[in-house]
């Protein structure tokens, strides 16, 4: 029986060890961060800052891969069904939660393990200089006046959530023009081959406030620090707060150990003094959180999410 015990113990001492072996060789190589949206977008920039300080941590390159297409379904469905050793990650933002019900091929939360949650960027509308809008108030008249003639750029995801509580909430209706990316999105502002778009505010404060664009509402609670001259949709009689929810992921069958090691590095590089102020120097707001509270989030976002989505037309498929 002694020798017995002993086996047995020296069997887990032994399954212990390799599996600390594990954890503390991990990573091997460089790991991929891939961005499911194309360079120069305001999430191509915050996973540029993270990859760059998390690198520093991790002991080995954290290499950001752009892979734009289908509104980041493709991406996040290569992730989801790629490689489980922890060396290729990516993220999903609060569009994601969109995608799973707007086509058969994307992924759902399950097919993934949320390492960390990131943090929130408002949705705003905004006009470009041909457009002739000053005011929201501009852009509902003439909305109503002439009902699916104002064209909005959209990169889908949360632009798409964000656009259908818009229309629902200020009785307007525009038409919706789907974009790769929010650079795309923005250029289409600009250029006027839209009249609107619906981005996060990261991504076309720099334009608002060298005059080339106007954003005409932020859907916060408060302000934004990067258009502070913007009213909210609150202040203009609009209940609207919404954004770009971004969270790191991982497939969902991801090593445990390789897993354990990614969400303490990425937690660490969030919650840093210093890479928040230069997230926030970029225009982003940065609020940590670990992977078992960011699940829970995200699948009570997407409780929330849903009737607005059937509301909008937007469930295609997965209907409850």
């Amino acid at each position: 029986m002694k020798l017995k015990s002993i086996a047995v113990a020296l069997s887990a001492a032994a399954l212990m060890l390799s599996s600390n072996v594990f954890a503390a060789d991990f990573p091997t190589k460089a790991v991929s961060l891939v961005v499911p949206w194309p360079a120069g977008g305001g999430t191509d920039i915050l996973m540029r800052i993270v990859a760059d300080n998390a690198s520093k941590r991790l002991g080995q390159p954290v290499v950001v891969v752009n892979q734009p297409g289908a509104s980041g379904s493709i991406a996040l469905r290569d992730v989801a069904n790629g490689d489980r050793s922890g060396h290729t990650i990516s993220m999903i933002a609060t569009g994601f939660i969109t995608e799973q019900y707007g086509s058969p091929n994307a992924p759902t939360l399950e097919e993934f393990k949320v390492l960390a949650f990131v943090g929130t960027d408002p949705t705003v509308i905004a006009a470009g200089p041909s457009s002739g809008f000053e005011s929201l108030e501009d852009l509902v008249a003439k909305a109503k006046d002439e009902p699916g003639k104002l064209r909005n750029a959209s990169p889908g995801g949360t632009s798409a959530v964000a656009v259908a509580l818009i229309e629902s909430l200020l009785g307007i209706k525009l038409t919706n023009v789907p974009y790769s990316g929010t650079a795309p999105v923005v250029q289409a502002v600009l250029s006027g081959e839209t009249q609107t778009g619906t981005p996060s505010v990261t991504e076309i404060a720099s334009q608002h406030q060298a005059g080339e664009a106007k954003i005409l509402a932020v859907a916060s609670s408060e302000r934004h620090f990067m258009a502070p001259d913007v009213p909210t949709f609150k202040e203009l009689g609009y209940p609207i707060v919404y954004g770009t929810m971004r969270a790191m992921v991982a497939p969902a069958d991801v090593d445990p150990d390789a897993a354990k090691v990614l969400e303490k590095v990425l937690l660490e590089t969030l919650s840093d003094p210093s890479f928040q102020q230069t997230a926030k120097d970029a225009g982003f707001s940065i609020s940590p959180m670990p992977g078992a509270e960011a699940t829970t989030f995200f699948q009570n976002l997407d409780k929330e999410i849903y009737p607005i989505l059937l509301y909008g037309g937007l469930v295609k498929v997965r209907q409850k």
